[in-house]
């Protein structure tokens, strides 16, 4: 006696449906969904008085540079900053979210912002879209327990370290971190390491360029050093300039003069069109 065929629950795994969608999809001609590749180097590091940031300067669309001057180190508050990656409307939109936030704040209890505070604040905002805000941030500050440096991924989790980088650039700049960070560093040579990093980023990252910007923290103070660097300026200029050979012809032109007309109405009022 043939016994009866036991349907078996599927078991766990890679689920191919959509390669074979994909598939379909292409074989009637259309195309798959290209890639969105964001480029920049932020930093960060920890010496003896304070906080150290760091950021390129290049905005990219795909392949085009839209920006070449952008500004990636947001305020957060009078002893916090933060340096974004990703999406450029995000991290505005998110950083200046959590200033507004950190401001009310302030004017409630009247004392100073502390790191930790925009930490949760932004990694809770982060974790409730599950990685649809596409902002990598490096923040760093000094408050009552002194400097603090912390990464915040798209999707949530947090880092806290003594020097950092994010950015399709981080790669390189963490080469130099790791080769030449060192605890009791003092402001010049972590301003001169943060721009080391930031310009090992610019030449090894097509994403990344233009200037250095710096952002120093210490206790009571701020000093933001808007273009610090130029490692890469432009070495040659065009003699002749850009020329548009072509240009939009007028096909017809048609004049339409305005008379004006008096139209009589009952009662005896005249109107003017």
């Amino acid at each position: 006696m043939a016994q009866a065929a036991v349907e078996v629950p599927p078991k766990g795994g890679f689920s191919f449906d959509l390669c074979r969608r994909n598939e379909m999809l292409s074989n009637k001609g259309v195309p798959p969904p290209s890639l969105r590749k964001t480029g920049t180097t932020i930093v960060g590091l920890i010496f003896q008085d304070g906080v150290i940031l760091g950021a390129g300067t290049r905005a990219t669309e795909g392949p085009i540079v839209c920006d070449k001057n952008c500004e990636k180190i947001h305020y957060m508050a009078p002893n916090i900053y933060c340096c974004g990656a990703g999406t450029a409307a995000d991290t505005e939109a998110v950083t200046d979210m959590v200033s507004s936030q950190l401001q009310l704040h302030r004017y409630h209890t009247g004392r100073e912002s502390r790191v930790v505070t925009a930490l949760s604040l932004l990694k809770s905002h982060h974790f409730n879209y599950q990685g649809y805000v596409q902002a990598a941030l490096v923040l760093g500050g000094v408050d009552a327990n002194g400097p603090h440096l912390h990464t915040i991924y798209p999707h949530g989790s947090t880092d806290t370290l003594p020097f950092a980088t994010m950015g399709s650039g981080s790669l390189a700049a963490m080469a130099v971190f790791e080769s030449k960070y060192h605890e009791g560093l003092r402001k010049e040579e972590g301003i001169n390491l943060v721009c080391e990093a930031i310009c090992s980023g610019i030449f090894n990252d097509e994403g990344s360029g233009s200037n250095v910007d710096v952002c120093v923290i210490t206790k009571g103070h701020k000093e933001y050093l808007r273009n610090h660097q130029s490692p890469n300026p432009r070495t040659y200029v065009t003699s002749k300039g850009f020329s548009f050979p072509k240009k939009t012809e007028v096909l017809l032109t048609r004049v339409t003069s305005l008379q004006e007309k008096v139209e009589v109405v009952e009662g005896g009022d005249a109107m003017e069109e």
